[in-house]
């Protein structure tokens, strides 16, 4: 899996996932339950995964919509 986003915004994750989904990428949320145990305070952010060989397609949609100051590096 390819990490695109880390952030602690459910809003910003919650857009990111919708564009994703709409552009029929499978992605995933990791880390919602660890966020919700540690009482949201910001220490673990969530992360948007995608599938590798979808990442380039995945972090263009996304920079094309506004996010791109969000995405993490790539590795």
């Amino acid at each position: 899996m390819h990490e695109l986003i880390r952030a602690n915004d459910p809003v910003l994750l919650s857009f990111a996932e919708s564009l994703m989904k709409d552009a029929g990428i499978p992605c995933f949320i990791a880390d919602q339950g660890m966020s919700v145990l540690e009482g949201s305070l910001g220490m673990l952010p969530r992360r948007l995964l995608v599938d590798e060989a979808m990442a380039d397609l995945a972090r263009r949609i996304l920079t094309d919509a506004g996010l791109g100051g969000e995405l993490r590096e790539r590795k």
